[in-house]
Protein backbone atom coordinates (compact mmCIF):
# COMPACT_ATOMS: atom_id res chain seq x y z
CA UNK A 1 0.00 0.00 0.00
CA UNK A 2 1.30 3.42 -0.97
CA UNK A 3 1.43 6.08 1.73
CA UNK A 4 0.70 9.70 0.79
CA UNK A 5 0.45 12.94 2.77
CA UNK A 6 -2.28 15.58 2.98
CA UNK A 7 -1.41 19.08 4.16
CA UNK A 8 -5.08 20.11 4.15
CA UNK A 9 -5.54 23.89 4.16
CA UNK A 10 -5.15 26.83 6.51
CA UNK A 11 -5.88 26.99 9.47
CA UNK A 12 -4.87 23.38 10.10
CA UNK A 13 -1.38 24.15 8.83
CA UNK A 14 0.05 27.57 7.95
CA UNK A 15 1.58 27.86 4.49
CA UNK A 16 5.14 27.57 5.79
CA UNK A 17 4.34 24.26 7.50
CA UNK A 18 2.45 22.94 4.47
CA UNK A 19 5.55 23.48 2.35
CA UNK A 20 7.88 22.08 5.02
CA UNK A 21 5.79 18.92 5.48
CA UNK A 22 5.59 18.44 1.71
CA UNK A 23 9.38 18.74 1.48
CA UNK A 24 9.77 16.22 4.32
CA UNK A 25 7.44 13.78 2.54
CA UNK A 26 9.37 14.27 -0.70
CA UNK A 27 12.67 13.52 1.02
CA UNK A 28 11.20 10.54 2.89
CA UNK A 29 9.90 8.98 -0.32
CA UNK A 30 6.12 9.14 0.15
CA UNK A 31 3.98 8.78 -2.97
CA UNK A 32 2.00 12.02 -3.26
CA UNK A 33 1.24 15.19 -1.32
CA UNK A 34 -2.33 16.48 -1.46
CA UNK A 35 -3.65 20.00 -0.81
CA UNK A 36 -7.27 20.93 -0.14
CA UNK A 37 -9.46 24.03 0.12
CA UNK A 38 -12.55 25.17 2.00
CA UNK A 39 -13.52 28.86 2.18
CA UNK A 40 -10.12 30.38 2.78
CA UNK A 41 -6.86 29.33 1.15
CA UNK A 42 -7.37 28.03 -2.39
CA UNK A 43 -5.85 24.78 -3.55
CA UNK A 44 -4.28 25.93 -6.83
CA UNK A 45 -1.91 28.55 -5.40
CA UNK A 46 -0.51 26.28 -2.70
CA UNK A 47 -0.15 23.32 -5.04
CA UNK A 48 1.86 25.48 -7.41
CA UNK A 49 4.24 26.46 -4.60
CA UNK A 50 4.65 22.87 -3.44
CA UNK A 51 5.12 21.63 -7.01
CA UNK A 52 7.95 24.12 -7.44
CA UNK A 53 9.65 23.25 -4.15
CA UNK A 54 9.56 19.45 -4.41
CA UNK A 55 11.36 17.15 -6.82
CA UNK A 56 9.94 13.62 -6.92
CA UNK A 57 6.70 13.38 -5.00
CA UNK A 58 3.38 13.50 -6.85
CA UNK A 59 1.20 16.55 -6.17
CA UNK A 60 -2.58 16.54 -6.08
CA UNK A 61 -5.69 18.45 -5.17
CA UNK A 62 -7.42 16.59 -2.42
CA UNK A 63 -9.89 18.09 -3.02
CA UNK A 64 -10.52 20.89 -5.52
CA UNK A 65 -14.09 22.11 -5.04
CA UNK A 66 -16.23 21.76 -8.15
CA UNK A 67 -18.48 24.77 -7.44
CA UNK A 68 -15.40 27.02 -7.19
CA UNK A 69 -14.41 26.80 -10.88
CA UNK A 70 -15.70 26.07 -14.32
CA UNK A 71 -14.36 22.69 -15.52
CA UNK A 72 -12.19 24.33 -18.19
CA UNK A 73 -10.60 26.50 -15.46
CA UNK A 74 -9.87 23.37 -13.42
CA UNK A 75 -8.28 21.70 -16.45
CA UNK A 76 -6.18 24.82 -17.13
CA UNK A 77 -5.00 25.00 -13.50
CA UNK A 78 -4.15 21.29 -13.49
CA UNK A 79 -2.21 21.68 -16.74
CA UNK A 80 -0.23 24.59 -15.26
CA UNK A 81 0.67 22.62 -12.13
CA UNK A 82 1.54 19.56 -14.21
CA UNK A 83 3.95 21.75 -16.15
CA UNK A 84 5.46 23.30 -13.01
CA UNK A 85 5.93 19.85 -11.44
CA UNK A 86 7.21 18.11 -14.57
CA UNK A 87 4.26 15.74 -14.87
CA UNK A 88 3.39 14.96 -11.25
CA UNK A 89 -0.19 16.32 -11.04
CA UNK A 90 -3.26 14.41 -9.80
CA UNK A 91 -6.64 16.13 -9.86
CA UNK A 92 -8.95 15.31 -6.97
CA UNK A 93 -12.45 16.77 -7.24
CA UNK A 94 -15.43 17.09 -4.90
CA UNK A 95 -18.73 18.94 -4.80
CA UNK A 96 -18.29 19.96 -1.14
CA UNK A 97 -21.68 20.43 0.57
CA UNK A 98 -24.68 22.74 0.26
CA UNK A 99 -23.45 25.13 2.95
CA UNK A 100 -20.18 25.81 1.12
CA UNK A 101 -21.53 25.55 -2.43
CA UNK A 102 -24.44 27.90 -1.83
CA UNK A 103 -23.08 29.97 1.06
CA UNK A 104 -19.61 30.70 -0.32
CA UNK A 105 -19.73 30.16 -4.06
CA UNK A 106 -23.38 31.00 -4.67
CA UNK A 107 -23.84 27.78 -6.66
CA UNK A 108 -27.06 25.80 -6.04
CA UNK A 109 -26.32 22.37 -4.59
CA UNK A 110 -28.40 20.25 -6.93
CA UNK A 111 -27.98 17.49 -9.49
CA UNK A 112 -24.60 16.77 -7.92
CA UNK A 113 -24.00 13.40 -9.58
CA UNK A 114 -24.76 14.77 -13.04
CA UNK A 115 -22.63 17.82 -12.33
CA UNK A 116 -19.65 15.63 -11.35
CA UNK A 117 -20.06 13.42 -14.44
CA UNK A 118 -20.18 16.38 -16.83
CA UNK A 119 -17.30 18.13 -15.05
CA UNK A 120 -15.02 15.11 -15.45
CA UNK A 121 -16.00 14.71 -19.11
CA UNK A 122 -15.12 18.34 -19.84
CA UNK A 123 -11.81 18.22 -17.94
CA UNK A 124 -10.78 15.13 -19.88
CA UNK A 125 -11.81 16.69 -23.18
CA UNK A 126 -9.78 19.82 -22.42
CA UNK A 127 -6.77 17.82 -21.24
CA UNK A 128 -6.81 15.85 -24.50
CA UNK A 129 -6.48 19.24 -26.23
CA UNK A 130 -9.68 18.71 -28.17
CA UNK A 131 -11.96 21.66 -28.98
CA UNK A 132 -14.29 21.73 -25.99
CA UNK A 133 -17.90 21.23 -27.01
CA UNK A 134 -20.33 20.18 -24.31
CA UNK A 135 -24.04 20.88 -24.20
CA UNK A 136 -25.19 19.21 -20.99
CA UNK A 137 -27.76 19.97 -18.36
CA UNK A 138 -25.20 21.56 -16.02
CA UNK A 139 -22.57 22.99 -18.38
CA UNK A 140 -22.92 24.46 -21.85
CA UNK A 141 -19.64 25.17 -23.65
CA UNK A 142 -19.66 27.21 -25.84
CA UNK A 143 -22.62 29.03 -24.35
CA UNK A 144 -25.42 30.30 -26.53
CA UNK A 145 -25.97 33.21 -24.16
CA UNK A 146 -24.31 36.62 -24.30
CA UNK A 147 -23.11 37.96 -27.65
CA UNK A 148 -23.28 34.61 -29.39
CA UNK A 149 -19.63 34.80 -30.40
CA UNK A 150 -18.35 31.83 -28.44
CA UNK A 151 -16.55 29.14 -30.44
CA UNK A 152 -14.99 25.82 -29.43
CA UNK A 153 -11.47 26.34 -28.10
CA UNK A 154 -8.78 23.89 -27.12
CA UNK A 155 -6.20 24.09 -24.37
CA UNK A 156 -3.17 25.94 -25.68
CA UNK A 157 -0.78 24.47 -23.10
CA UNK A 158 0.53 20.94 -23.59
CA UNK A 159 1.01 19.36 -20.15
CA UNK A 160 3.68 16.68 -19.69
CA UNK A 161 1.21 13.90 -18.86
CA UNK A 162 -0.85 12.55 -21.74
CA UNK A 163 -3.62 11.54 -19.35
CA UNK A 164 -4.47 13.32 -16.11
CA UNK A 165 -5.33 11.00 -13.17
CA UNK A 166 -8.70 12.17 -11.82
CA UNK A 167 -9.84 11.25 -8.30
CA UNK A 168 -13.25 11.83 -6.76
CA UNK A 169 -13.90 12.56 -3.10
CA UNK A 170 -17.06 10.72 -2.09
CA UNK A 171 -18.61 9.26 1.07
CA UNK A 172 -22.21 8.62 -0.05
CA UNK A 173 -23.14 5.33 -1.80
CA UNK A 174 -24.32 6.93 -5.04
CA UNK A 175 -21.29 9.20 -5.38
CA UNK A 176 -18.95 6.31 -4.52
CA UNK A 177 -20.64 4.25 -7.24
CA UNK A 178 -20.01 7.11 -9.68
CA UNK A 179 -16.34 7.16 -8.68
CA UNK A 180 -16.15 3.46 -9.53
CA UNK A 181 -17.70 4.19 -12.88
CA UNK A 182 -15.65 7.20 -14.11
CA UNK A 183 -12.66 8.00 -11.87
CA UNK A 184 -9.04 6.89 -11.68
CA UNK A 185 -9.12 7.16 -7.89
CA UNK A 186 -11.52 7.36 -4.97
CA UNK A 187 -10.69 9.51 -1.91
CA UNK A 188 -13.01 8.72 1.01
CA UNK A 189 -12.87 10.59 4.32
CA UNK A 190 -13.23 8.89 7.72
CA UNK A 191 -13.12 5.50 6.02
CA UNK A 192 -13.76 2.61 8.38
CA UNK A 193 -11.49 -0.34 7.45
CA UNK A 194 -14.36 -2.56 8.57
CA UNK A 195 -16.54 -0.80 5.96
CA UNK A 196 -19.67 -0.80 8.09
CA UNK A 197 -21.28 1.62 5.62
CA UNK A 198 -20.86 -0.78 2.69
CA UNK A 199 -19.02 1.73 0.51
CA UNK A 200 -16.75 -0.83 -1.11
CA UNK A 201 -19.84 -2.61 -2.45
CA UNK A 202 -20.99 0.69 -3.97
CA UNK A 203 -17.57 1.13 -5.56
CA UNK A 204 -17.72 -2.37 -7.04
CA UNK A 205 -21.18 -1.63 -8.44
CA UNK A 206 -19.80 1.36 -10.30
CA UNK A 207 -16.89 -0.63 -11.65
CA UNK A 208 -19.23 -3.36 -12.89
CA UNK A 209 -21.52 -0.80 -14.53
CA UNK A 210 -18.59 0.59 -16.50
CA UNK A 211 -17.09 -2.83 -17.27
CA UNK A 212 -13.95 -1.97 -15.33
CA UNK A 213 -11.63 -4.07 -13.17
CA UNK A 214 -10.85 -3.29 -9.53
CA UNK A 215 -7.25 -2.60 -10.50
CA UNK A 216 -8.34 0.38 -12.59
CA UNK A 217 -9.08 2.57 -9.56
CA UNK A 218 -6.87 3.73 -6.69
CA UNK A 219 -8.72 3.53 -3.36
CA UNK A 220 -7.00 6.23 -1.29
CA UNK A 221 -8.70 7.11 2.03
CA UNK A 222 -7.64 10.22 3.92
CA UNK A 223 -6.70 9.26 7.47
CA UNK A 224 -5.82 11.63 10.34
CA UNK A 225 -2.74 10.22 12.10
CA UNK A 226 -1.17 11.10 15.44
CA UNK A 227 1.66 9.11 17.02
CA UNK A 228 2.62 9.83 20.64
CA UNK A 229 4.14 7.90 23.51
CA UNK A 230 0.95 8.65 25.45
CA UNK A 231 -2.18 7.24 23.75
CA UNK A 232 -4.49 9.86 25.23
CA UNK A 233 -2.30 12.62 23.82
CA UNK A 234 -2.47 11.00 20.39
CA UNK A 235 -6.26 10.84 20.52
CA UNK A 236 -6.49 14.41 21.76
CA UNK A 237 -4.45 15.56 18.77
CA UNK A 238 -7.18 14.29 16.43
CA UNK A 239 -10.16 15.71 18.33
CA UNK A 240 -10.23 19.23 16.77
CA UNK A 241 -10.29 18.00 13.16
CA UNK A 242 -12.89 15.25 13.66
CA UNK A 243 -15.22 17.44 15.71
CA UNK A 244 -14.92 20.27 13.16
CA UNK A 245 -16.10 18.05 10.32
CA UNK A 246 -18.95 16.57 12.37
CA UNK A 247 -20.05 19.97 13.64
CA UNK A 248 -18.89 22.64 11.23
CA UNK A 249 -18.97 21.03 7.77
CA UNK A 250 -22.73 20.93 7.32
CA UNK A 251 -26.08 21.92 8.78
CA UNK A 252 -27.97 20.17 11.56
CA UNK A 253 -29.97 18.02 9.16
CA UNK A 254 -27.49 17.91 6.29
CA UNK A 255 -24.00 16.82 7.27
CA UNK A 256 -22.48 14.07 5.15
CA UNK A 257 -19.89 13.18 7.80
CA UNK A 258 -22.54 12.72 10.49
CA UNK A 259 -24.48 10.55 8.03
CA UNK A 260 -21.37 8.49 7.38
CA UNK A 261 -20.81 7.78 11.07
CA UNK A 262 -24.49 6.92 11.43
CA UNK A 263 -24.14 4.41 8.60
CA UNK A 264 -21.27 2.87 10.56
CA UNK A 265 -23.45 2.51 13.68
CA UNK A 266 -22.23 5.63 15.51
CA UNK A 267 -25.23 7.93 15.09
CA UNK A 268 -25.68 8.85 18.78
CA UNK A 269 -22.03 9.75 19.23
CA UNK A 270 -21.93 11.79 16.02
CA UNK A 271 -25.08 13.76 16.89
CA UNK A 272 -23.82 14.58 20.37
CA UNK A 273 -20.63 16.06 18.93
CA UNK A 274 -22.60 17.95 16.30
CA UNK A 275 -25.07 19.37 18.83
CA UNK A 276 -22.30 20.63 21.11
CA UNK A 277 -20.40 22.18 18.20
CA UNK A 278 -23.45 23.94 16.79
CA UNK A 279 -24.29 25.33 20.24
CA UNK A 280 -20.90 27.05 20.30
CA UNK A 281 -19.17 24.59 22.64
CA UNK A 282 -16.27 23.55 20.42
CA UNK A 283 -14.14 22.26 23.27
CA UNK A 284 -17.05 20.23 24.61
CA UNK A 285 -17.67 18.85 21.12
CA UNK A 286 -14.05 17.74 20.78
CA UNK A 287 -14.02 16.13 24.22
CA UNK A 288 -17.34 14.36 23.52
CA UNK A 289 -15.67 12.24 20.85
CA UNK A 290 -15.60 8.67 22.06
CA UNK A 291 -12.59 6.43 21.66
CA UNK A 292 -14.62 4.38 19.20
CA UNK A 293 -15.30 7.40 16.97
CA UNK A 294 -11.67 8.57 17.05
CA UNK A 295 -10.38 5.11 16.24
CA UNK A 296 -12.84 4.76 13.35
CA UNK A 297 -12.04 8.15 11.86
CA UNK A 298 -8.27 8.03 12.20
CA UNK A 299 -5.13 6.47 13.64
CA UNK A 300 -4.18 7.58 17.14
CA UNK A 301 -1.53 5.30 18.57
CA UNK A 302 1.87 4.82 20.14
CA UNK A 303 4.91 4.21 17.90
CA UNK A 304 4.80 0.46 18.45
CA UNK A 305 1.22 0.18 17.21
CA UNK A 306 1.55 2.29 14.07
CA UNK A 307 2.36 -0.59 11.73
CA UNK A 308 -0.65 -2.68 12.77
CA UNK A 309 -3.01 0.32 12.62
CA UNK A 310 -1.85 1.23 9.12
CA UNK A 311 -2.05 -2.42 8.17
CA UNK A 312 -5.80 -2.40 8.81
CA UNK A 313 -6.25 -0.08 5.82
CA UNK A 314 -4.10 -2.29 3.60
CA UNK A 315 -6.11 -5.32 4.71
CA UNK A 316 -9.37 -3.51 3.94
CA UNK A 317 -8.41 -3.17 0.29
CA UNK A 318 -7.02 0.36 0.25
CA UNK A 319 -4.36 0.85 -2.40
CA UNK A 320 -3.09 4.06 -0.78
CA UNK A 321 -3.48 5.88 2.51
CA UNK A 322 -3.41 9.66 2.57
CA UNK A 323 -2.15 10.57 6.04
CA UNK A 324 -3.02 13.89 7.70
CA UNK A 325 -0.38 14.15 10.40
CA UNK A 326 -1.01 15.74 13.78
CA UNK A 327 0.71 15.61 17.14
CA UNK A 328 3.83 16.98 18.73
CA UNK A 329 6.31 16.01 15.97
CA UNK A 330 4.61 15.84 12.59
CA UNK A 331 7.77 15.39 10.55
CA UNK A 332 8.76 12.43 12.74
CA UNK A 333 5.36 10.87 12.01
CA UNK A 334 5.97 11.30 8.27
CA UNK A 335 9.30 9.52 8.59
CA UNK A 336 7.69 6.72 10.60
CA UNK A 337 5.05 6.27 7.94
CA UNK A 338 7.68 6.25 5.20
CA UNK A 339 9.58 3.52 7.04
CA UNK A 340 6.53 1.25 6.85
CA UNK A 341 6.65 1.10 3.07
Amino acid sequence: MRIDLSVLYWPWYPLEEQVALAACADEAGLGNVWVSEAWGQDVVSVLAVIADRTERIGVGSGLMQIPARRPTAAAMAAASIDTISGGRMRLGLGVSGPQVSEGWYGVPFERSLGRIREYVEIVRMAWAREPVVHQGRNFQIPTSEGMGLGKPLKLMAKPPQERLPIYLGAIGPKSVELAGEIADGWIPAFFDPGDGAGLLAALRAGLVKAGRDRGEIDVAPTVPVAVEDDLDEARNALRPLISFYLGGMGAKDKNFYVDLLAANGLADEAHEVQDRFLSGDRIGAAMALSTEVIDMCGIACTPGDLESRVGRFADSGADSMIAIVFGSDREATIRRLAALR
